[in-house]
């Protein structure tokens, strides 16, 4: 990390995203592949929310956290996606020193409110498969209203921490950013000033948020499993655990790229490998997403069924 900065050193205002530089005779193939995969995601979740919001027999709690799910999930590509499609195509890599901290801000909150709605949505089967009797009076609107409105709220706050003390600090030439979107370790490696505290904090902050999320998702299948475990029939269990194995894979593939990002030991460190694995939870992540949700989905299956019977008729 860089030391402390003379008088003299010139701060950086604007900044020069470097992407894929070495696959720069790729970049227009690159562009299509993205850009299809892009519309992918974004027309699937649009699905996703408008067959919850026009479907009354999707108007339960599950499809409710889902389609926030698909919300956030939108926001969270969006954020990278636009910015990085122009570079490849333009190759206008360059970005303003607001326009950077503005994409790490919303990226970090958007990926923390993701976090927080797989913690809720693993609380919603745990209700579902371990006290059904009891799900319709502990499921209320209201209920889901807040379950629906505190990862929001959770993101927005934790990522304003970090993002507050990255606008405190003075960046330096050279100015480019090895990374396709302004990830927190690529911005420190440009600071003038000493980041150790910053670094620590922010660490401190992944581990709890990362951490504290996947351990409520675990305590929440442990009490899954142990309810499941006690069902007679195998064909009981098969339908309880189908009902839990989609978010069960979102979880971990989420969770998996994350911890491997940003609380591995030394992430700060410069690897290729982070800019292949960035954009697998930044682009493939939020597009297979879907597919994992409702592909075995009958409830799902039957309202697209029934809307495009709609459209037919139309």
């Amino acid at each position: 990390m860089l030391t402390a900065a003379s008088a003299n050193q010139t701060v950086a205002t604007v900044f020069i995203i470097v992407g894929f530089e070495t696959l720069r005779h790729m970049e227009i193939l690159l562009f299509v592949l993205f850009s299809c995969m892009y519309i992918l995601t974004l027309g699937a979740h649009f699905l996703i929310i408008s067959l919850v919001l026009m479907d009354n027999h999707l108007h339960k709690p599950m499809y409710l956290l889902l389609a926030n799910f698909s919300l956030v999930e939108i926001l969270y590509t969006t954020v990278t996606m636009p910015k990085m499609l122009e570079a490849l195509l333009t190759r206008n890599k360059e970005i303003s020193y607001s326009g950077c901290l503005t994409q790490f801000y919303f990226f970090f909150a958007f990926g923390a409110a993701e976090n927080c709605f797989l913690v809720v949505m693993g609380y919603d089967r745990y209700v579902a498969i371990c006290r059904p009797l009891h799900y319709t009076t502990l499921m209320t609107k209201w209920t889901i209203l807040g379950l629906s409105l505190a990862p929001w709220i959770v993101g927005f706050i934790t990522a304003a921490c970090p993002a507050l003390w990255i606008s405190t600090l003075n960046f330096c030439f050279p100015n480019y950013i090895d990374h396709f979107f302004c990830d927190y370790s690529p911005l420190l490696m440009l600071s003038c000033e000493d980041t150790s505290r910053g670094e620590f904090t922010f660490s401190v902050i992944s581990w709890s948020l990362t951490l504290s999320c996947f351990f409520l998702i675990l305590i929440s299948y442990s009490f899954i499993i142990s309810s499941v475990l006690k069902i007679p029939s195998v064909e009981g269990q098969k339908k309880a655990f189908s009902t839990c194995a989609s978010h069960l894979t979102v979880v971990l593939i989420f969770n998996g790229t994350i911890i491997f990002m940003y609380i591995r030991p030394n992430a700060h460190v410069r690897f290729t490998l982070d800019k292949v694995v960035s954009i697998f939870y930044c682009v493939v992540t939020p597009l297979m997403n879907p597919m994992i949700y409702c592909l075995r989905n009958k409830e799902v299956e039957k309202a697209l069924k029934k809307a495009f019977q709609k459209q037919r008729i139309r």
